[in-house]
């Protein structure tokens, strides 16, 4: 039985500056509609494109939810007005190499590989790439490959230090992306898709500085 995903879990990968803005617009809307926020993001694709990420309490996102949340959520951009220029706004899943941001989406996919960055470096450290070993009270434990012979493979890694963090793209990802796919919806077809977008340009006119 799959278990529902707790909507009010915060999250500790969280958006700075400008980013931020339209997270905290957008939260509560999410919240409302039955959804939460996994990511926001800023970047110079066509001009200037407006990536969100989000998902349902059973952790995935159709079409019908991009297409739904996008609808509702265009118009109180257009008055909120967190970005001052023309923008390209992008809604869709976390897909299956997905961000990492709350608790629950490491213990998730414990066994699996992941990237990730913390804010503030750890021996000398700021970035980790293993494996998911484990998940206890605040902390998260990472399998290091890479550590010499007689090192410590397991590292432990504070969530309220997280900066960023995703899956990695693995053949074993894939395969258990695709039976829980199957589990939820074991009448649809089974092809995975990466990613679910429902985009469209705003109307809105660069804002005078």
């Amino acid at each position: 039985m799959q278990v529902e995903l707790d909507l009010n879990e915060p999250r500790y990968c969280r958006e700075t500056g400008q980013e931020e803005r339209v997270s905290a617009i957008l939260e509560p809307v999410a919240l409302d509609m039955g959804y939460r926020l996994v990511r926001v993001r800023v970047n110079g694709d066509n001009g200037c494109t407006l990536q969100i990420m989000a998902e349902n309490a059973r952790g995935d996102f159709t079409i019908e939810d991009c297409e739904r949340f996008s609808n509702e959520i265009s118009p109180i951009l257009d008055v909120e007005d967190p970005i001052n220029r023309e923008y390209h706004l992008e809604v869709s899943s976390p897909g299956i190499d997905r961000p990492l941001v709350r608790k629950s989406d490491f213990e998730q996919w414990i066994g699996h590989e992941a990237k990730i960055e913390i804010a503030n470096m750890v021996d000398g450290r700021r970035r980790y790439r293993g494996t998911i070993d484990s998940v206890a009270d605040n902390k998260v434990m990472i399998f290091l490959p890479d550590v010499p012979e007689g090192g410590q493979q397991i590292h432990e890694i504070e969530i309220q230090n997280l900066a960023e963090a995703k899956l990695m793209m693995t053949d074993k990802l894939l395969d258990e992306a695709r039976a829980r796919q199957e589990a939820a919806n074991p009448l649809d077809n089974p092809e995975i898709e990466t990613e679910i977008d429902q985009s469209n340009e705003t109307d809105e006119q660069p804002k005078d500085a």
